[in-house]
């Protein structure tokens, strides 16, 4: 087996890490407390209203499908998920079906005007945050969304034109989750 071959430099995306990541936009408390546990204190409780404020995740299926699709009132996020533990996941691996869904999935979300986004599950972490969120579709024109994916690092490409994930340029899900709950709370009420 050659390095490019090599199940850790390709990624997987595995079920029990779709579970863990449907379990945490869910809210399940268990998981988001044993998550929360490796996060700094002033990040915790903003991560742990996940209990109160969850997603509808959907379990999507099929080869090119997307994962999950999480849904909120504001958002619709199709997700894929990668893990792996190496620091990178290259995308021309297993004959470049990894390139051939990215290309699938950014034409499936471009005609609806949604956005994809790629989790990265860096495995084998002890003490530190261990999912990070990419942008893998072109930004959107307009709306909350734009607001929401200009913010997101995207999925980078190198010089031959394919798909790479550097787990260390993604955003940390905590701050992906802050950023959506900035984004829809409701303003407080002005009294006079």
């Amino acid at each position: 087996m050659t390095l490019g071959d090599s199940p850790a430099v390709v990624g997987r995306g595995s079920s029990a890490y779709e579970r863990e990541l449907r379990s945490l936009l869910e809210g399940e408390p268990s998981a988001v407390r044993a998550y929360a546990r490796a996060l700094d204190p002033e990040l915790r409780s903003s991560f742990e209203r996940l209990t109160q404020e969850p997603f509808l995740v959907i379990r999507g299926a099929g080869s090119l499908g997307f994962d999950l699709v999480a849904l909120r009132r504001e958002f619709a996020f199709p997700l894929e998920v990668k893990a792996s533990s190496e620091p990178q996941i290259r995308f021309t691996a297993a004959s470049g079906r990894a390139d051939a869904q990215l290309a699938a999935h950014r034409e499936a979300v471009g005609r609806v005007g949604l956005t994809v986004l790629y989790a990265y599950r860096r495995l084998g972490l002890r003490n530190e945050e261990s999912w990070r969120i990419f942008l893998a579709s072109p930004l959107p024109e307009w709306g909350i969304l734009k607001v929401l994916c200009r913010r997101l690092p995207p999925v980078s490409t190198t010089r031959e034109g394919h798909g790479i994930l550097r787990w260390e340029e993604g955003l940390p899900l905590s701050r992906f989750l802050d950023q959506v709950r900035f984004l829809t709370e409701r303003p407080m009420a002005v009294t006079a």
